[in-house]
């Protein structure tokens, strides 16, 4: 495990979560400087281009996943990953990190942190550090891809724990031996005031919650809602009986713009207000 220090300034509020409708938790925060990536590469050094939520040191390696370092770090406790609730994502158990867990770790450099939503969203606001990973699409130039598989992973995302526990799941079938995501997503992070950077730390999109309801024998399987031109994507699992509900937190995006609804049964692409407003069924294909 990698151990970091840091200048840091403290930070913190509580409330709000994320999008696929859990919310929860509290804890102690701090901020930083520079981040990079591009949609599925993380390892391309942008310092200097994002604002930070504190005056902290530019961040030398952005593909490696971890913070500047700390000098204020926590002191050291015993944590129970055990005792971790999970979320089974293609029949992999994902261990769901409570935030302020994964805010200890961040700050003592015991993690590195992996962004699994789009360029867009990414450089908009993201953990000060972190490499973006898209749950959807790891090729080549994922820098996650070249992380040791014994080191300590965490994921996130804003649903608050569906794209990251995807991104998650693939990573502990290709072997890698501790992966975690953040309970409460990233929006719980933003709400806190822990260490961030991008290009506008103040937005904070509106959850637009899309219902729907397919054959139910595609219970467990997942559908994706996409705005096709930015690429920004959320999904969500299938309920035994047929539906679903995710809430969308996409960046300048409104009620107008198209989004696609993709199920294992059809496809759906219609504006978001639409969406919004009614049961999403096979009849609107």
């Amino acid at each position: 495990m990698r151990r970091r220090t840091f200048l840091a300034s403290a930070a913190f509020t509580a409330s709000l979560a994320g999008c696929l409708g859990t919310d929860d938790d509290t804890s102690t925060g701090d901020t930083s400087t520079d981040d990079t990536n591009t949609e599925t590469t993380a390892s391309t050094e942008r310092n200097g281009e994002y604002e930070t939520n504190g005056d902290f040191p530019p961040d030398e390696d952005p593909a490696d996943g971890y913070p500047p370092e700390f000098d204020d770090v926590p002191n050291e406790r015993s944590i129970d990953t055990d005792a971790f609730e999970t979320n089974t994502q293609n029949g992999v158990d994902v261990p769901l990190a409570p935030i302020d867990v994964v805010n200890y770790w961040y700050r003592r450099g015991e993690a590195r942190i992996a962004d699994a939503r789009g360029e867009q969203q990414f450089d908009t606001s993201h953990v000060y550090g972190a490499a973006l990973s898209p749950a959807w699409n790891q090729d080549d130039s994922d820098p996650v891809r070249d992380w040791p598989e014994s080191d300590r992973i965490v994921c996130y995302c804003g649903c608050p724990h569906h794209l990251s526990s995807v991104r998650a799941a693939s990573l502990i079938d290709a072997g890698y031996e501790e992966v975690y995501v953040i309970d409460e997503g990233f929006w719980e992070w933003h709400e806190r005031d822990y260490a961030m950077a991008g290009n506008d730390l103040s937005e904070t999109p509106f959850g637009y919650a899309v219902r729907g309801r397919t054959d139910a024998r595609y219970g467990g399987e997942d559908i994706w809602a996409r705005h096709e031109p930015s690429g920004q994507r959320e999904a969500t699992s299938i309920d035994s009986d047929g539906r679903f509900s995710v809430t969308l937190r996409f960046i300048d995006v409104d009620l107008s713009d198209p989004i696609v609804v993709e199920t294992p049964g059809y496809v759906v692409e219609a504006p978001l207000r639409q969406l919004a407003d009614k049961t999403v069924t096979a009849d609107m294909a």
